[in-house]
């Protein structure tokens, strides 16, 4: 099925009311809504009859006698079932106006969470980003939707009070007394409401993010035998979510009492004027057991209103919650006319320096240049900047200064989509879906072959362990792909990547959980998968610096050195230094034939 584009989106204007920024994407289900709503009144008015009927019928059946019943109770049961319908069909397009909000407002929200950029989520947790695309994204529907159907609910009071006022004037005073102070009440109890709902969604997102984090983390949880510490720290999480819903349930029940009994009030009040006027005969029996249901029927909008009013108040601090997303710009953004087509892949860093959001410094005035279809080796001590490059290299983030061009154009000046989909990047700690093997591999070209997947996964030495499994390449990985080894993993992400085929490849320590032995056989393929194309690979193994064409040495976020491998480990010191300190023989040439 085609995924629906939103119809509306929320007005980017800070300064108006959430409410008022709500509205395109009420305005976008417009139709829906208002058939709802117009139903409802209609189905409103269809019942504030029936008390009128009653009335009739008893001054004139029952008292009088000048009637047959009969004909009022077939009226009465005529109304009940037009009742039934109008409201079937008002609840039914109010339920699909809800829907369809909120399947627009979950799209808006999650569209913008990819537009974001790395610095984002750095900051960020999980656990809130998920508290915000579904608690508060429902607080809001509900709102949206519900509440004006609860706003016509509420005019069934204008409508009897009308009727009554046609019935009889002083009655009628009596019986809508209470209401203003109904009204005053509950503007009080939404004052006091705000902060509590506030509080609430903020600490169901800090239990939301101990969840998330807890199973994510599972296998370590489990490693340091700490259940029973991630237990009471969701415990102690709960606790707070349980306090802040104390203090709403104890503002409940202050107020919501007077809200509900108020309208009980009327009724013996009606019950009491109406009996007086009757012995007088001001008024008739009829006329006090309409007003009695009338009031009757008062009590239900006004709890609804009750109800309403706490219902906005949570939908407003969810709203603010989600529009502290929505108002958070990407530090990476396309260019207003962006640059197109494929590139050769001459990449050149010219004076880059970056740092983190935190303000880690990782590159300082780096400079460095791959030609085309050259491998290159980087090889550094731990923090010297090296996963960094790739990152940067496709524009996860931006430099801070410096440039960084492919085929001789700043890469802030293409479209961020035909970057991304000509550099390859395979991290060290790759990623895979809970799905088969197959659609893992062509995650970036979902409609490539069978045949195409199996080239990839048998450049990657993916292809050996793959046919071994239940059901080969349409075996399901589990959650994260945690059902497969850390070099298994490896070599699927590897194969990812070069089934798109990208004429720049970064590998970040690709084969770091890949035994040596298997990361050899492995080799030939990769090496026929690089030719041509411009890759760049952090390297710790000399097995790995084996497959480059140059080795670059960093430094503190610089390059210090470059050259061949055997030159370097002559006459770099430095070089030596860092592959004895990642447990490489500084003198294993034997190592790097082999791998040769």
């Amino acid at each position: 099925m085609a995924r629906r584009a939103p119809r509306a989106a929320i007005d980017p204007d800070r300064t108006k009311p959430w409410l008022r920024r709500a509205w395109p994407l009420v305005k976008a289900h417009r139709g829906l809504l208002v058939t709802s709503l117009l139903l409802s009144f209609v189905g409103l008015i269809v019942q504030v009859q029936i008390p009128n009927l009653v009335r009739v019928g008893i001054d004139r059946a029952v008292v009088d006698q000048t009637a047959r019943l009969s004909t009022y109770v077939g009226w009465i049961v005529a109304l009940a079932l037009a009742q039934g319908v109008i409201n079937y069909l008002a609840r039914l397009y109010l339920l699909r106006t809800a829907y369809e909000m909120e399947y627009d407002l979950r799209n808006i929200v999650y569209a913008h969470l990819a537009r974001l950029s790395f610095s984002f989520y750095d900051r960020v947790q999980s656990g809130e980003l998920m508290s915000r695309s579904s608690s508060d994204i429902r607080a809001v529907q509900m709102y949206l939707s519900f509440g004006p159907s609860i706003l016509v609910q509420c005019t069934i009071a204008l409508v009897a009070f009308v009727l009554m006022l046609s019935i009889n004037v002083p009655l009628a005073i009596v019986a809508m007394i209470t209401m203003p102070v109904i009204g005053i009440l509950g503007v009080t109890m939404r004052k006091a409401v705000f902060p509590v709902s506030w509080m609430i969604q903020a600490r169901l997102a800090e239990l939301a993010t101990v969840v998330d984090e807890n199973i994510q983390g599972v296998r370590v949880v489990k490693a340091f035998a700490a259940e029973g510490r991630q237990v009471r720290a969701l415990a102690a999480s709960a606790d707070r979510v349980r306090w802040a819903y104390l203090q709403d349930a104890r503002i409940r029940s202050r107020w919501s009492p007077l809200l509900d009994n108020l309208p009980r009030l009327g009724l013996a009040l009606v019950l009491l004027i109406g009996g007086m006027m009757a012995i007088r005969g001001q008024t008739t029996v009829g006329t006090i057991v309409a007003f009695n249901s009338y009031v009757l029927m008062l009590q239900p909008p006004f709890r609804m209103l009750g109800m309403m009013i706490m219902m906005g108040q949570r939908a407003s601090a969810s709203a603010r919650r989600i529009y502290q997303i929505l108002d958070t710009r990407s530090d990476v953004t396309d260019p207003p006319q962006p640059r197109r087509g494929r590139v050769r892949g001459d990449l050149r860093f010219t004076g880059v320096r970056f740092a983190y959001p935190d303000g880690t410094v990782a590159l300082t005035g780096l400079d460095l240049h791959v030609r085309p279809g050259e491998t290159v080796a980087v090889v550094g001590a731990t923090g010297s900047g090296k996963s960094t490059l790739g990152r940067l290299i496709a524009r996860f983030y931006d430099v801070t200064s410096g440039s960084i061009t492919i085929d001789g154009h700043d890469i802030r000046t293409l479209a961020l989509a035909d970057l991304r989909d000509q550099v390859g990047i395979v991290p060290d700690e790759p990623f895979l879906f809970s799905l088969s093997i197959h659609d893992n591999i062509a995650y970036g070209r979902p409609a490539a072959s069978r045949a195409d997947v199996m080239a990839a996964a048998q450049a990657a030495g993916a292809d050996g362990f793959v046919r071994e499994l239940p059901d080969g390449y349409d075996t399901v990985v589990g959650e994260r792909g945690y059902t497969l080894s850390g070099g298994q993993r490896q070599r699927i992400a590897i194969a990812r990547a070069l089934l798109v085929n990208p004429p720049v490849l970064v590998l970040d320590d690709a084969t770091s959980a890949i035994d040596v032995h298997v990361e050899q056989r492995i080799h030939a393929g990769l090496r026929t998968a690089m030719a041509g194309r411009t890759t760049v690979i952090v390297a710790h193994r000399l097995s790995t610096i084996g497959l480059a064409d140059r080795v670059v040495l960093m430094e503190r976020g610089r390059v210090v050195a470059s050259g061949a491998h055997a030159d370097l480990l002559a006459g770099e010191p430095r070089y030596a230094a860092v592959l004895a300190a990642q447990n490489e023989p500084a003198d294993g040439a034997d190592a790097l034939e082999e791998s040769r």
